[in-house]
């Protein structure tokens, strides 16, 4: 059992914290990226998603931050519709490049941007402010330029970003993607303590592993398997049918 440190609201619910059904999603004048999708995610999961470039793994995460309206379907987070096109309080979304993420001209000033943006008065935006360096390691950083951050930096201070809104579901979008092997231990480590509902996209299969209780297959907008991260990374002939490879440290086992 995963120890939860955060305040009570991010506790384990009984009720799922994402419901997705019969969600399909065209690109205009295009087939279908995503294809029937149906799925539950309980609170306090650290759920994997795998796939192949193309799988639809960014389409899945942009239509559950509401950013992307589906052609059919719905998306509920904690029994409320997703609205499209509004800021959804519930969901935080780690971009790939943190770049894309940062843009004020101090570590504080990016964190405090979200919580500035919702009304909180200026006291409440410190806490979180504060919370969130801490929580992710990095309050040494706080009057530092963005974009003179190392990577990993940069990675933990969009992932402070995100989490000073206090949302009770994060997905991440390839967290580990730019990161040297200190950095990405120090994300390992920060996501096996995370209580949030956290949603992982990720070709770093050997991190997910360490990280996730569940694992998502994704294939040509279809959800392809859904279980266990070992079972389902340990079958060859599932993962190299679907554009993949079984992660090193499970070759052993056959």
């Amino acid at each position: 059992m995963k120890e939860l440190t955060r305040s009570s609201h991010l506790l384990k619910l009984e009720k799922p914290a994402v419901t997705i059904s019969n969600l399909c999603f065209a690109y205009t004048d295009s087939k279908n990226t995503l294809t029937d999708i149906n799925l539950q995610i309980c609170a306090g999961e650290n759920v994997g998603l795998i796939g192949a470039n193309g799988a639809g793994k960014t389409t899945l995460f942009l239509s559950i931050c509401g950013i992307l309206s589906p052609t059919y379907g719905n998306i509920k987070l904690f029994d409320r519709l997703v609205q499209y096109g509004t800021f959804n309080p519930e969901i935080g979304l780690v971009f790939q490049n943190p770049d894309d993420q940062l843009f004020c001209p101090t570590v504080k000033d990016d964190i405090a941007f979200g919580p500035e943006n919702i009304g909180l008065s200026s006291e409440e935006i410190d806490n979180r402010v504060n919370e969130a360096l801490s929580l992710t390691g990095v309050s040494h950083l706080i009057d530092r330029v963005p974009h003179h951050l190392s990577g990993g930096e940069k990675c933990m201070v969009a992932i402070a970003s995100v989490l000073a809104m206090n949302p009770q579901i994060i997905l991440y979008d390839e967290p580990s993607a730019n990161l040297d092997l200190q950095a990405r231990r120090r994300l390992i480590k920060f996501l096996q303590t995370s209580p949030e509902t956290t949603i992982i996209s990720s070709h770093d299969l050997e991190m997910l592993l360490e990280v996730c209780d569940r694992l998502i297959l994704l294939n040509q907008g279809r959800i392809i398997a859904d279980g266990i991260p070992q079972e389902i990374m340990s079958d060859r002939i599932l993962m190299e049918s679907n554009g993949l490879e079984v992660p090193h440290s499970l070759t052993h086992h056959h």
